[in-house]
């Protein structure tokens, strides 16, 4: 690709940190390179000492999601500043995410019916998104070998990008993402709704009093209309879907901070039993669905290889009876970061997404992402860490992966929760690096 594709649209200058926008006119469908194009965002970032070094290597950090944006730097900290002593860093806003040509309920009424809306988001996965990182390589890097990064889901990407283009690579670093090898979603979620399970266990451990406050809010859920500041209806699933921070330590995102939201739960001294808009704007906080359609869009289909999900999560919730409110003894458990269809009809943003993502669970010719020879005949070297406990990458698939990467190398620890990048980024990728270079074994 020729140079000029890129487009140096800013400079800023934070305290300790130089960060330079680009912006790049890339493909929707590679198949089809002179058609319909959209925007790919990528902020370089290099620390104040380096600013004038163009010749730095490149570190390509890919988000966690899907359907996430890069982080936005605001100091010279956590795994970034340790990154920075050696690269430039690149954050790149997936396709459909941030500046990227973003995906929300608003811009995709352009983009026409039902059909046309499934057609393009068909390209949202991990494999446009390894081919718009190959894109920008050629361009930014005038063809050059990069290393990745890639958080979750972004690991994902980075194990398709072993797959498909490991020529573009040279070195690549995985926290919390190695990608399960499956075709469809079931046995993901099967091992998710198990670890699910366990967390659910260790949150009343912790906090056995949260027990009778949980029952007491599903009730009042089920018995009134209760909606939230934003105007939407509260249901009891989807109170329950708070869960979904159970797999994290950082402040706000933790079975720490759900106790604490449940702390406020009702007014105190009311003449009548009332959820307090403390707790109900809480719920809004930690609640991404609205705002980030593409997660509950395609988060079945990142699993996908020539099979349909066919509502994956909605199915294999049967198989555990520990979810059904009743079976409990008065001890509800709360669900996680699966994708349920009825979301579509209770998420103002989502509810005119409804027959779409009918029509995308329900599709089977999804194309490969993994391929497993590739895998085993891999020559870019390889580090990743597997957080023992995790809730949204299982440690059992996450290993069989890792094994299957011709000589990667990955850190099993019970230290952090899937988080850890984000809690002790210096620690953690200070350790993959010395990992990546043979310091220790």
């Amino acid at each position: 690709m020729k140079s000029e594709t890129a487009k140096r649209t800013s400079v800023q200058k934070i305290p300790g940190l130089v960060l330079i926008g680009h912006h790049f006119e890339v493909p929707l469908d590679y198949e089809k390179p002179s058609g319909k194009k959209i925007t790919v965002f990528a902020r370089e970032v290099r620390s104040t000492e380096n600013a004038e070094k163009d010749d730095m290597p490149f570190l390509v950090y890919l988000q966690g999601g899907p359907g996430f944006q890069s982080p936005r730097p605001e100091s010279n900290g956590g795994w970034i500043k340790r990154a920075l002593k050696e690269y430039r860093v690149l954050l790149l806003d997936q396709r459909g995410t941030g500046l990227s040509t973003p995906i929300t309920h608003q811009t995709m009424n352009a983009i026409g019916d039902v059909a046309s809306q499934v057609e393009y988001l068909k390209h949202f996965r991990a494999d446009n998104i390894v081919r718009d990182c190959e894109f920008i390589r050629k361009s930014l890097n005038h063809g050059k070998k990069w290393s990745v990064i890639g958080q979750s889901y972004g690991g994902f990407c980075i194990t398709t990008y072993l797959s498909f283009h490991p020529e573009g690579l040279e070195a690549a670093i995985l926290t919390g993402g190695f990608a399960p090898l499956v075709d469809d979603p079931d046995d993901v979620y099967r091992a998710c709704y198990t670890r699910l399970i366990e967390k659910n266990e260790e949150f009343y451990s912790r906090f056995p009093e949260d027990a009778e406050i949980v029952s007491r809010i599903v009730k009042h859920l089920q018995s009134n209309d209760v909606r939230l500041p934003g105007g939407e209806t509260l249901s009891a699933r989807r109170f329950l879907e708070l869960g979904i921070n159970f797999g994290f330590k950082c402040s706000g995102h933790s079975m720490n901070s759900i106790h604490y939201l449940l702390e406020t739960a009702f007014v105190p001294n009311s003449a009548k039993e009332t959820l307090s808009y403390i707790f109900l704007r809480g719920i809004e906080n930690l609640m991404d669905f609205n705002t980030n359609p593409i997660y509950s869009l395609l988060h079945e289909a990142i699993y996908c290889q020539g099979r349909a999900s066919k509502w994956s999560a909605d199915r294999i919730i049967k198989e555990f009876p520990q979810f059904d409110s009743k079976a409990n003894n008065n001890k509800i458990y709360f669900t996680g970061e699966m994708i349920y269809s009825w979301m579509f009809d209770e998420y103002s943003c989502l509810k005119q997404f409804r027959e779409v993502a009918d029509e995308l669970a329900a599709y089977s010719d999804w194309p490969a992402l993994y391929n497993r020879e590739a895998l085993k005949a891999c020559t870019v070297p390889t580090v990743g860490t597997i957080y023992h406990g995790d809730l949204y990458v299982d440690r059992v698939l996450a290993e069989e992966t890792a094994k299957t990467i011709r000589g990667c190398k990955y850190w099993l620890t019970n230290e952090f929760e899937h988080d850890g990048l984000r809690e002790e980024g210096e620690k953690v990728l200070d350790r993959l690096l010395a990992l990546l270079k043979g310091e220790i074994h």
